[in-house]
Protein backbone atom coordinates (compact mmCIF):
# COMPACT_ATOMS: atom_id res chain seq x y z
CA UNK A 1 0.00 0.00 0.00
CA UNK A 2 1.22 3.51 -0.87
CA UNK A 3 -0.88 6.17 0.82
CA UNK A 4 0.57 9.17 -1.01
CA UNK A 5 1.88 8.90 -4.58
CA UNK A 6 3.87 11.86 -5.93
CA UNK A 7 4.40 12.32 -9.68
CA UNK A 8 6.47 14.74 -11.73
CA UNK A 9 5.35 16.61 -14.80
CA UNK A 10 7.12 14.58 -17.52
CA UNK A 11 9.05 17.55 -18.91
CA UNK A 12 10.67 18.17 -15.50
CA UNK A 13 12.09 14.65 -15.22
CA UNK A 14 14.35 14.49 -18.30
CA UNK A 15 17.99 15.52 -18.64
CA UNK A 16 17.76 17.03 -22.18
CA UNK A 17 21.28 15.80 -22.93
CA UNK A 18 22.58 18.15 -20.19
CA UNK A 19 22.99 20.82 -22.86
CA UNK A 20 22.51 24.47 -21.77
CA UNK A 21 19.00 25.79 -22.56
CA UNK A 22 17.70 22.48 -23.93
CA UNK A 23 15.52 22.25 -20.81
CA UNK A 24 13.34 24.80 -22.65
CA UNK A 25 12.84 22.43 -25.60
CA UNK A 26 9.30 21.42 -24.49
CA UNK A 27 8.25 25.06 -24.89
CA UNK A 28 8.56 24.67 -28.67
CA UNK A 29 5.43 24.24 -30.83
CA UNK A 30 4.50 20.61 -31.32
CA UNK A 31 3.95 21.10 -35.03
CA UNK A 32 7.33 22.78 -35.62
CA UNK A 33 9.78 20.37 -33.96
CA UNK A 34 9.54 16.86 -35.44
CA UNK A 35 8.80 14.16 -32.89
CA UNK A 36 11.96 12.18 -33.68
CA UNK A 37 14.20 15.19 -33.08
CA UNK A 38 12.29 16.19 -29.94
CA UNK A 39 12.56 12.71 -28.46
CA UNK A 40 16.28 12.44 -29.31
CA UNK A 41 17.08 15.78 -27.66
CA UNK A 42 15.05 14.83 -24.57
CA UNK A 43 17.54 12.05 -24.05
CA UNK A 44 16.92 8.68 -22.42
CA UNK A 45 13.97 8.11 -20.10
CA UNK A 46 14.47 9.00 -16.41
CA UNK A 47 16.14 6.26 -14.42
CA UNK A 48 13.90 4.19 -12.13
CA UNK A 49 14.76 2.47 -8.88
CA UNK A 50 14.08 -1.30 -8.69
CA UNK A 51 10.66 -0.67 -7.09
CA UNK A 52 9.58 1.77 -9.82
CA UNK A 53 10.26 5.07 -8.06
CA UNK A 54 12.20 7.88 -9.74
CA UNK A 55 15.90 7.75 -8.93
CA UNK A 56 16.14 11.53 -9.41
CA UNK A 57 13.12 13.81 -9.01
CA UNK A 58 12.50 17.55 -9.43
CA UNK A 59 13.61 19.48 -6.38
CA UNK A 60 10.12 20.74 -5.55
CA UNK A 61 8.80 17.17 -5.47
CA UNK A 62 11.67 16.13 -3.20
CA UNK A 63 10.64 18.89 -0.78
CA UNK A 64 7.04 17.62 -0.64
CA UNK A 65 8.31 14.06 -0.21
CA UNK A 66 10.51 15.15 2.70
CA UNK A 67 7.65 17.07 4.30
CA UNK A 68 5.34 14.05 4.12
CA UNK A 69 8.02 11.78 5.58
CA UNK A 70 8.18 13.91 8.72
CA UNK A 71 4.70 12.61 9.60
CA UNK A 72 4.40 9.33 7.66
CA UNK A 73 6.45 6.11 7.35
CA UNK A 74 8.50 5.55 4.19
CA UNK A 75 6.12 2.84 2.95
CA UNK A 76 3.28 5.37 2.74
CA UNK A 77 5.10 7.82 0.45
CA UNK A 78 6.43 7.18 -3.08
CA UNK A 79 7.78 9.37 -5.88
CA UNK A 80 6.61 7.28 -8.82
CA UNK A 81 8.19 6.91 -12.25
CA UNK A 82 5.40 7.51 -14.76
CA UNK A 83 6.05 4.15 -16.45
CA UNK A 84 5.38 2.30 -13.16
CA UNK A 85 2.30 4.08 -11.83
CA UNK A 86 0.41 0.82 -11.36
CA UNK A 87 3.04 -0.26 -8.81
CA UNK A 88 1.83 2.46 -6.47
CA UNK A 89 -1.69 3.62 -7.33
CA UNK A 90 -3.82 0.91 -5.73
CA UNK A 91 -7.18 0.62 -4.00
CA UNK A 92 -5.58 1.90 -0.78
CA UNK A 93 -3.99 5.02 -2.26
CA UNK A 94 -5.49 8.21 -0.84
CA UNK A 95 -3.74 11.05 -2.70
CA UNK A 96 -2.01 11.33 -6.07
CA UNK A 97 0.00 14.56 -6.10
CA UNK A 98 1.44 15.98 -9.33
CA UNK A 99 3.79 18.95 -9.62
CA UNK A 100 3.85 21.03 -12.80
CA UNK A 101 5.62 24.05 -14.31
CA UNK A 102 3.74 24.88 -17.52
CA UNK A 103 0.86 22.41 -17.98
CA UNK A 104 -1.22 24.35 -20.50
CA UNK A 105 1.67 25.85 -22.45
CA UNK A 106 1.01 29.49 -21.57
CA UNK A 107 4.22 30.13 -19.64
CA UNK A 108 6.37 33.06 -20.84
CA UNK A 109 8.84 31.06 -22.94
CA UNK A 110 6.16 28.85 -24.47
CA UNK A 111 3.95 31.82 -25.36
CA UNK A 112 6.93 33.50 -26.98
CA UNK A 113 7.13 30.67 -29.51
CA UNK A 114 3.36 30.88 -29.98
CA UNK A 115 3.66 34.60 -30.67
CA UNK A 116 6.36 33.96 -33.26
CA UNK A 117 4.88 30.98 -35.09
CA UNK A 118 1.18 31.61 -34.50
CA UNK A 119 -1.39 28.86 -34.10
CA UNK A 120 -3.06 27.52 -30.99
CA UNK A 121 -1.82 26.20 -27.68
CA UNK A 122 -0.01 23.17 -29.12
CA UNK A 123 3.38 23.06 -27.47
CA UNK A 124 5.34 19.94 -26.60
CA UNK A 125 4.96 20.75 -22.91
CA UNK A 126 1.17 20.74 -23.35
CA UNK A 127 1.30 17.46 -25.28
CA UNK A 128 3.43 15.87 -22.56
CA UNK A 129 1.06 17.07 -19.83
CA UNK A 130 -2.01 15.69 -21.60
CA UNK A 131 -0.29 12.33 -22.15
CA UNK A 132 0.74 12.11 -18.48
CA UNK A 133 -2.75 12.89 -17.19
CA UNK A 134 -4.22 10.30 -19.53
CA UNK A 135 -1.86 7.70 -18.00
CA UNK A 136 -2.65 8.77 -14.44
CA UNK A 137 -6.41 8.74 -14.89
CA UNK A 138 -6.31 5.37 -16.63
CA UNK A 139 -4.48 3.77 -13.68
CA UNK A 140 -6.62 5.67 -11.17
CA UNK A 141 -9.95 4.67 -12.70
CA UNK A 142 -12.26 2.93 -10.23
CA UNK A 143 -10.08 3.73 -7.23
CA UNK A 144 -10.69 6.16 -4.37
CA UNK A 145 -7.43 8.12 -4.81
CA UNK A 146 -7.95 11.86 -5.11
CA UNK A 147 -5.95 13.73 -7.73
CA UNK A 148 -4.23 16.90 -6.50
CA UNK A 149 -2.03 19.14 -8.68
CA UNK A 150 0.38 21.79 -7.41
CA UNK A 151 3.55 23.61 -8.33
CA UNK A 152 4.42 26.95 -9.93
CA UNK A 153 2.34 26.22 -13.05
CA UNK A 154 -1.06 26.08 -11.35
CA UNK A 155 -1.67 29.77 -12.05
CA UNK A 156 -2.45 28.67 -15.60
CA UNK A 157 -5.60 26.90 -14.43
CA UNK A 158 -6.84 30.19 -12.93
CA UNK A 159 -6.55 31.78 -16.38
CA UNK A 160 -7.91 28.92 -18.52
CA UNK A 161 -10.48 27.72 -15.97
CA UNK A 162 -12.48 25.92 -18.69
CA UNK A 163 -9.52 23.61 -19.45
CA UNK A 164 -9.67 21.85 -16.08
CA UNK A 165 -12.66 19.52 -16.33
CA UNK A 166 -11.09 17.03 -18.73
CA UNK A 167 -8.22 16.35 -16.31
CA UNK A 168 -10.52 15.16 -13.49
CA UNK A 169 -8.66 16.99 -10.72
CA UNK A 170 -10.08 16.89 -7.21
CA UNK A 171 -8.08 19.91 -6.07
CA UNK A 172 -5.55 22.41 -7.36
CA UNK A 173 -3.14 23.60 -4.65
CA UNK A 174 -1.42 26.98 -4.80
CA UNK A 175 1.56 28.19 -2.78
CA UNK A 176 4.43 26.87 -0.66
CA UNK A 177 3.17 23.93 1.44
CA UNK A 178 6.36 22.56 3.04
CA UNK A 179 4.97 22.93 6.56
CA UNK A 180 1.31 22.03 5.96
CA UNK A 181 1.22 19.37 3.23
CA UNK A 182 0.74 16.42 5.61
CA UNK A 183 -2.24 18.09 7.23
CA UNK A 184 -3.59 19.20 3.86
CA UNK A 185 -3.42 15.68 2.42
CA UNK A 186 -5.12 14.28 5.53
CA UNK A 187 -7.95 16.80 5.25
CA UNK A 188 -8.39 16.15 1.52
CA UNK A 189 -8.49 12.39 2.16
CA UNK A 190 -11.16 12.86 4.82
CA UNK A 191 -13.10 15.36 2.71
CA UNK A 192 -13.00 17.99 5.43
CA UNK A 193 -11.00 21.14 4.63
CA UNK A 194 -10.38 23.34 7.68
CA UNK A 195 -11.20 26.80 6.37
CA UNK A 196 -9.40 28.44 9.26
CA UNK A 197 -6.21 26.79 8.08
CA UNK A 198 -6.70 26.82 4.30
CA UNK A 199 -8.44 29.16 1.87
CA UNK A 200 -10.71 27.52 -0.72
CA UNK A 201 -9.84 29.60 -3.70
CA UNK A 202 -6.71 31.11 -5.17
CA UNK A 203 -4.57 34.20 -5.06
CA UNK A 204 -4.06 36.34 -8.13
CA UNK A 205 -3.03 39.93 -8.89
CA UNK A 206 -4.89 42.99 -10.11
CA UNK A 207 -3.59 45.45 -12.71
CA UNK A 208 -1.59 47.23 -10.01
CA UNK A 209 0.11 43.95 -9.00
CA UNK A 210 -1.75 43.76 -5.70
CA UNK A 211 -2.85 40.44 -4.24
CA UNK A 212 -6.47 39.52 -4.84
CA UNK A 213 -8.27 36.46 -3.41
CA UNK A 214 -10.83 34.60 -5.52
CA UNK A 215 -13.22 32.06 -4.02
CA UNK A 216 -13.22 28.75 -5.89
CA UNK A 217 -13.95 25.36 -4.31
CA UNK A 218 -11.62 23.53 -6.71
CA UNK A 219 -8.59 25.47 -5.46
CA UNK A 220 -6.83 25.39 -2.10
CA UNK A 221 -4.32 27.99 -0.94
CA UNK A 222 -2.61 28.73 2.34
CA UNK A 223 -4.51 30.74 4.90
CA UNK A 224 -3.49 34.39 4.65
CA UNK A 225 -4.53 35.64 8.06
CA UNK A 226 -1.48 34.42 9.95
CA UNK A 227 1.41 33.18 7.80
CA UNK A 228 1.34 33.08 4.02
CA UNK A 229 4.67 31.28 3.67
CA UNK A 230 6.54 28.62 5.64
CA UNK A 231 9.30 29.82 7.92
CA UNK A 232 12.85 28.69 7.32
CA UNK A 233 12.64 26.28 10.25
CA UNK A 234 9.60 24.56 8.73
CA UNK A 235 11.22 23.88 5.34
CA UNK A 236 12.52 20.26 5.37
CA UNK A 237 15.80 18.96 3.95
CA UNK A 238 15.45 16.69 0.94
CA UNK A 239 16.12 13.04 1.75
CA UNK A 240 16.67 11.65 -1.78
CA UNK A 241 18.60 13.12 -4.72
CA UNK A 242 17.08 15.84 -6.88
CA UNK A 243 17.29 16.36 -10.63
CA UNK A 244 20.70 17.64 -11.77
CA UNK A 245 21.88 17.95 -8.17
CA UNK A 246 19.75 21.01 -7.44
CA UNK A 247 19.48 22.48 -3.94
CA UNK A 248 18.05 25.74 -2.65
CA UNK A 249 20.13 28.36 -0.88
CA UNK A 250 17.32 30.86 -0.27
CA UNK A 251 13.75 31.77 -1.16
CA UNK A 252 12.46 35.11 -2.36
CA UNK A 253 14.20 37.85 -4.30
CA UNK A 254 13.54 41.39 -3.08
CA UNK A 255 14.57 43.24 -6.26
CA UNK A 256 10.99 44.37 -6.86
CA UNK A 257 10.35 44.14 -10.61
CA UNK A 258 6.69 44.92 -11.27
CA UNK A 259 6.11 41.92 -13.54
CA UNK A 260 7.44 39.21 -11.20
CA UNK A 261 5.50 37.43 -8.43
CA UNK A 262 8.67 36.01 -6.82
CA UNK A 263 9.68 39.44 -5.61
CA UNK A 264 6.65 39.51 -3.28
CA UNK A 265 7.79 36.45 -1.35
CA UNK A 266 9.75 36.99 1.88
CA UNK A 267 13.48 36.44 1.82
CA UNK A 268 14.63 33.33 3.70
CA UNK A 269 18.32 32.37 3.67
CA UNK A 270 19.40 28.77 4.18
CA UNK A 271 22.25 28.43 6.70
CA UNK A 272 25.39 26.70 5.47
CA UNK A 273 24.74 23.47 7.35
CA UNK A 274 21.33 23.09 5.71
CA UNK A 275 22.80 23.67 2.24
CA UNK A 276 25.56 21.19 2.98
CA UNK A 277 23.16 18.46 4.13
CA UNK A 278 21.15 18.67 0.93
CA UNK A 279 24.23 18.67 -1.29
CA UNK A 280 25.50 15.58 0.52
CA UNK A 281 22.22 13.81 -0.30
CA UNK A 282 22.84 14.54 -3.99
CA UNK A 283 26.49 13.48 -3.76
CA UNK A 284 25.37 10.11 -2.40
CA UNK A 285 23.10 9.91 -5.42
CA UNK A 286 26.05 10.27 -7.77
CA UNK A 287 26.19 14.01 -8.48
CA UNK A 288 29.47 15.92 -8.63
CA UNK A 289 27.88 19.31 -9.41
CA UNK A 290 25.90 21.38 -6.92
CA UNK A 291 23.28 23.43 -8.76
CA UNK A 292 22.26 26.27 -6.45
CA UNK A 293 18.70 27.42 -6.86
CA UNK A 294 17.89 31.00 -5.95
CA UNK A 295 15.97 33.80 -7.62
CA UNK A 296 18.87 36.19 -6.88
CA UNK A 297 22.20 34.67 -5.84
CA UNK A 298 23.78 38.04 -5.07
CA UNK A 299 21.11 38.82 -2.47
CA UNK A 300 22.23 35.89 -0.28
CA UNK A 301 22.49 37.29 3.26
CA UNK A 302 23.02 40.80 1.90
CA UNK A 303 23.76 43.34 4.60
CA UNK A 304 22.84 46.63 2.94
CA UNK A 305 20.13 47.21 0.35
CA UNK A 306 21.20 45.58 -2.94
CA UNK A 307 24.85 45.38 -1.88
CA UNK A 308 26.26 41.83 -1.96
CA UNK A 309 27.62 40.27 1.21
CA UNK A 310 31.03 39.21 -0.12
CA UNK A 311 32.02 37.25 2.98
CA UNK A 312 28.76 35.27 3.07
CA UNK A 313 28.95 34.45 -0.65
CA UNK A 314 32.58 33.37 -0.52
CA UNK A 315 32.04 31.34 2.66
CA UNK A 316 29.14 29.53 1.00
CA UNK A 317 31.04 28.71 -2.19
CA UNK A 318 34.12 27.61 -0.22
CA UNK A 319 31.97 25.33 1.93
CA UNK A 320 30.37 23.79 -1.17
CA UNK A 321 33.66 23.19 -2.95
CA UNK A 322 35.05 21.52 0.18
CA UNK A 323 32.27 18.92 0.26
CA UNK A 324 33.74 15.55 -0.60
CA UNK A 325 32.62 14.51 -4.06
CA UNK A 326 31.75 18.00 -5.35
CA UNK A 327 33.77 19.08 -8.38
CA UNK A 328 31.72 21.99 -9.76
CA UNK A 329 28.91 24.34 -8.79
CA UNK A 330 26.83 27.12 -10.31
CA UNK A 331 23.82 29.27 -9.34
CA UNK A 332 20.55 29.38 -11.25
CA UNK A 333 19.76 33.11 -11.26
CA UNK A 334 21.43 36.45 -10.61
CA UNK A 335 21.22 40.04 -11.81
CA UNK A 336 23.85 41.48 -14.14
CA UNK A 337 24.53 44.65 -12.13
CA UNK A 338 26.68 42.84 -9.56
CA UNK A 339 29.28 41.59 -12.08
CA UNK A 340 29.22 45.13 -13.48
CA UNK A 341 29.76 46.83 -10.13
CA UNK A 342 31.86 44.21 -8.33
CA UNK A 343 34.22 42.54 -10.81
CA UNK A 344 36.60 41.59 -8.00
CA UNK A 345 33.82 39.63 -6.29
CA UNK A 346 33.22 37.66 -9.51
CA UNK A 347 36.98 37.04 -9.79
CA UNK A 348 37.15 35.73 -6.22
CA UNK A 349 34.11 33.48 -6.63
CA UNK A 350 35.51 32.19 -9.92
CA UNK A 351 38.77 31.25 -8.22
CA UNK A 352 36.89 29.37 -5.49
CA UNK A 353 34.68 27.41 -7.89
CA UNK A 354 37.51 26.89 -10.40
CA UNK A 355 35.86 28.60 -13.35
CA UNK A 356 37.86 28.43 -16.57
CA UNK A 357 37.83 27.58 -20.28
CA UNK A 358 36.68 24.04 -19.47
CA UNK A 359 34.31 25.05 -16.68
CA UNK A 360 31.99 27.89 -17.69
CA UNK A 361 29.62 29.01 -14.94
CA UNK A 362 26.09 29.24 -16.31
CA UNK A 363 23.59 31.65 -14.76
CA UNK A 364 20.14 32.86 -15.84
CA UNK A 365 19.59 36.60 -15.88
CA UNK A 366 16.46 38.58 -16.63
CA UNK A 367 17.93 41.55 -18.46
CA UNK A 368 14.48 42.16 -20.07
CA UNK A 369 15.22 45.33 -22.07
CA UNK A 370 17.88 47.63 -23.45
CA UNK A 371 15.77 50.71 -22.75
CA UNK A 372 16.51 53.11 -19.91
CA UNK A 373 12.85 54.18 -19.82
CA UNK A 374 11.46 50.64 -19.44
CA UNK A 375 14.15 49.61 -16.97
CA UNK A 376 13.38 52.62 -14.76
CA UNK A 377 9.62 52.02 -14.97
CA UNK A 378 9.39 48.24 -14.49
CA UNK A 379 12.59 47.19 -12.71
CA UNK A 380 14.35 50.21 -11.18
CA UNK A 381 16.35 48.07 -8.76
CA UNK A 382 17.79 45.71 -11.40
CA UNK A 383 20.90 47.87 -11.71
CA UNK A 384 21.40 48.51 -8.00
CA UNK A 385 23.72 49.46 -6.44
CA UNK A 386 24.54 51.12 -9.78
CA UNK A 387 22.12 53.77 -11.03
CA UNK A 388 21.00 54.51 -14.55
CA UNK A 389 22.38 57.93 -15.40
CA UNK A 390 25.25 58.49 -12.94
CA UNK A 391 26.74 55.05 -13.69
CA UNK A 392 25.84 54.86 -17.37
CA UNK A 393 22.84 53.78 -19.40
CA UNK A 394 21.10 50.50 -18.66
CA UNK A 395 22.70 48.85 -21.70
CA UNK A 396 26.14 50.08 -20.62
CA UNK A 397 25.68 48.52 -17.19
CA UNK A 398 24.64 45.25 -18.85
CA UNK A 399 27.65 45.46 -21.19
CA UNK A 400 30.03 45.94 -18.27
CA UNK A 401 28.48 42.99 -16.47
CA UNK A 402 28.91 40.68 -19.46
CA UNK A 403 32.46 41.95 -19.94
CA UNK A 404 33.37 40.86 -16.41
CA UNK A 405 31.41 37.62 -16.61
CA UNK A 406 33.11 36.57 -19.83
CA UNK A 407 36.49 37.60 -18.45
CA UNK A 408 36.06 35.26 -15.49
CA UNK A 409 34.30 32.47 -17.43
CA UNK A 410 30.67 33.05 -16.55
CA UNK A 411 27.97 32.72 -19.23
CA UNK A 412 24.63 34.45 -18.75
CA UNK A 413 21.42 33.13 -20.29
CA UNK A 414 19.47 36.35 -20.77
CA UNK A 415 15.76 36.82 -21.26
CA UNK A 416 14.51 39.96 -22.99
CA UNK A 417 10.88 41.05 -23.16
CA UNK A 418 8.73 42.66 -25.80
CA UNK A 419 5.20 43.89 -25.19
CA UNK A 420 5.82 45.55 -21.83
CA UNK A 421 3.42 48.20 -20.58
CA UNK A 422 4.04 51.63 -22.19
CA UNK A 423 6.65 50.15 -24.53
CA UNK A 424 7.53 52.15 -27.66
CA UNK A 425 9.30 51.21 -30.89
CA UNK A 426 12.30 53.21 -29.70
CA UNK A 427 12.51 51.05 -26.57
CA UNK A 428 12.75 47.95 -28.75
CA UNK A 429 15.38 49.54 -30.99
CA UNK A 430 17.36 50.14 -27.78
CA UNK A 431 17.11 46.41 -27.06
CA UNK A 432 18.26 45.55 -30.58
CA UNK A 433 21.25 47.89 -30.21
CA UNK A 434 22.19 46.32 -26.87
CA UNK A 435 22.05 42.78 -28.28
CA UNK A 436 24.16 43.76 -31.29
CA UNK A 437 26.79 45.49 -29.17
CA UNK A 438 27.07 42.55 -26.81
CA UNK A 439 27.24 40.12 -29.71
CA UNK A 440 30.13 42.03 -31.29
CA UNK A 441 32.13 42.66 -28.12
CA UNK A 442 35.34 41.04 -26.89
CA UNK A 443 37.39 40.70 -23.72
CA UNK A 444 41.03 39.60 -23.86
CA UNK A 445 40.52 38.60 -27.49
CA UNK A 446 37.55 36.35 -26.64
CA UNK A 447 33.97 37.06 -27.77
CA UNK A 448 31.35 37.78 -25.15
CA UNK A 449 29.66 34.60 -23.96
CA UNK A 450 25.90 34.88 -23.41
CA UNK A 451 22.62 33.71 -24.84
CA UNK A 452 19.46 35.77 -25.20
CA UNK A 453 15.93 34.39 -25.35
CA UNK A 454 13.14 36.78 -26.39
CA UNK A 455 9.90 36.63 -24.38
CA UNK A 456 6.57 38.20 -25.22
CA UNK A 457 4.57 39.85 -22.47
CA UNK A 458 1.12 38.53 -23.38
CA UNK A 459 -1.92 40.17 -21.74
CA UNK A 460 -3.91 37.55 -19.84
CA UNK A 461 -7.06 38.68 -21.63
CA UNK A 462 -5.63 37.55 -24.95
CA UNK A 463 -4.79 34.13 -23.51
CA UNK A 464 -8.32 33.79 -22.14
CA UNK A 465 -9.85 34.70 -25.50
CA UNK A 466 -7.39 32.49 -27.43
CA UNK A 467 -6.73 35.47 -29.70
CA UNK A 468 -3.11 34.51 -30.27
CA UNK A 469 -2.54 35.80 -33.80
CA UNK A 470 -0.45 38.81 -34.80
CA UNK A 471 0.99 39.47 -31.37
CA UNK A 472 4.28 40.97 -32.61
CA UNK A 473 4.75 44.19 -34.55
CA UNK A 474 7.73 44.65 -36.93
CA UNK A 475 10.05 46.21 -34.35
CA UNK A 476 9.24 43.54 -31.77
CA UNK A 477 10.01 40.94 -34.43
CA UNK A 478 13.27 42.81 -34.93
CA UNK A 479 14.16 42.06 -31.30
CA UNK A 480 13.40 38.40 -31.99
CA UNK A 481 15.58 38.44 -35.09
CA UNK A 482 18.52 40.11 -33.32
CA UNK A 483 18.22 37.56 -30.49
CA UNK A 484 18.11 34.52 -32.77
CA UNK A 485 20.93 35.90 -34.89
CA UNK A 486 23.13 35.86 -31.80
CA UNK A 487 21.81 32.46 -30.67
CA UNK A 488 22.75 31.01 -34.07
CA UNK A 489 26.26 32.38 -33.60
CA UNK A 490 26.46 30.77 -30.16
CA UNK A 491 25.04 27.46 -31.43
CA UNK A 492 27.70 27.23 -34.12
CA UNK A 493 30.45 28.18 -31.66
CA UNK A 494 29.37 26.02 -28.72
CA UNK A 495 27.13 23.35 -30.23
CA UNK A 496 29.76 20.61 -29.98
CA UNK A 497 31.87 22.00 -27.13
CA UNK A 498 29.07 21.86 -24.55
CA UNK A 499 27.64 18.42 -25.34
CA UNK A 500 27.72 15.49 -22.92
CA UNK A 501 27.36 11.73 -23.09
CA UNK A 502 28.85 9.07 -25.33
CA UNK A 503 30.60 10.10 -28.59
CA UNK A 504 27.64 9.17 -30.80
CA UNK A 505 25.18 11.13 -28.65
CA UNK A 506 27.56 14.10 -28.57
CA UNK A 507 27.91 14.14 -32.34
CA UNK A 508 24.13 13.87 -32.76
CA UNK A 509 23.38 16.56 -30.21
CA UNK A 510 26.10 18.90 -31.47
CA UNK A 511 24.98 18.52 -35.07
CA UNK A 512 21.34 19.19 -34.26
CA UNK A 513 22.19 22.20 -32.06
CA UNK A 514 24.56 23.77 -34.60
CA UNK A 515 22.40 23.11 -37.64
CA UNK A 516 19.24 23.89 -35.68
CA UNK A 517 20.53 27.32 -34.70
CA UNK A 518 21.09 28.25 -38.34
CA UNK A 519 17.77 26.76 -39.42
CA UNK A 520 15.88 28.60 -36.67
CA UNK A 521 17.49 31.87 -37.74
CA UNK A 522 16.37 31.31 -41.32
CA UNK A 523 12.82 30.59 -40.18
CA UNK A 524 12.74 33.69 -37.96
CA UNK A 525 14.20 35.82 -40.75
CA UNK A 526 11.54 34.59 -43.17
CA UNK A 527 8.77 35.44 -40.70
CA UNK A 528 10.36 38.81 -39.98
CA UNK A 529 10.69 39.77 -43.65
CA UNK A 530 7.11 38.68 -44.33
CA UNK A 531 5.93 41.02 -41.56
CA UNK A 532 7.85 44.08 -42.71
CA UNK A 533 11.03 43.94 -40.61
CA UNK A 534 13.97 45.90 -42.04
CA UNK A 535 16.47 43.05 -41.66
CA UNK A 536 19.51 45.05 -42.78
CA UNK A 537 18.73 47.83 -40.32
CA UNK A 538 18.37 45.30 -37.49
CA UNK A 539 21.73 43.73 -38.38
CA UNK A 540 23.66 46.99 -38.19
CA UNK A 541 21.65 48.94 -35.62
CA UNK A 542 23.82 50.18 -32.78
CA UNK A 543 27.10 48.96 -34.30
CA UNK A 544 27.40 50.91 -37.54
CA UNK A 545 31.02 51.01 -38.66
CA UNK A 546 32.17 49.05 -35.59
CA UNK A 547 33.72 45.65 -36.26
CA UNK A 548 34.75 44.84 -32.68
CA UNK A 549 33.86 46.47 -29.37
CA UNK A 550 36.28 46.20 -26.48
CA UNK A 551 35.26 49.27 -24.48
CA UNK A 552 31.84 50.84 -23.94
CA UNK A 553 31.43 52.42 -20.52
CA UNK A 554 33.52 54.40 -18.08
CA UNK A 555 33.00 52.11 -15.11
CA UNK A 556 36.19 51.07 -13.41
CA UNK A 557 37.42 47.49 -13.80
CA UNK A 558 39.55 45.29 -11.58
Amino acid sequence: MTKYVLISDSTLAYEYRNFPLLDFLPCAPGNKIPGKIYRFLKGPAPEALPNGELKYAPYALRKIEAALLRDNPRKDVAVAHEDYLANFITDDTEIIGITTMDPLGIGPTTMSYTALFGGGLDSWVRREWDALLEKVNKVRQGKKAKLVVGGPGVWEFTILRDEIEKYHFDYIVQGEMDDTVSELFRQISEGNIDKKMFFQGYMTYDDKFRKVLKNDDLFIARGFAERAYPSLEDIPDIVRPSMKGMVEIMRGCGVGCDFCEVTLRPLRYYPLDKIKREIEVNVKGGFTNAWLHTDEIFEYKHEKMFTPNEDALLDMFKMIMNIKGIETTNPTHGRISIPAAYPDLIRKISEVIRAGPDNWIGIQTGVETGSDALALKHMPNKTMPLRIGPDGSFSEIVWEGVYNETKYYWRSAFTIQVGQEQETDEDNWDSIAMINRLSNSYVDGRPFEFTVTPLVNVPLGRIKSRDLSTMLNPVQLGVYYASYRHLAKMAIRDGFRNTHGNPIARVGTGTIISAGGELMLKVVEKIARKNGVDIEKVKRYGIENISEITSLSNMSRA
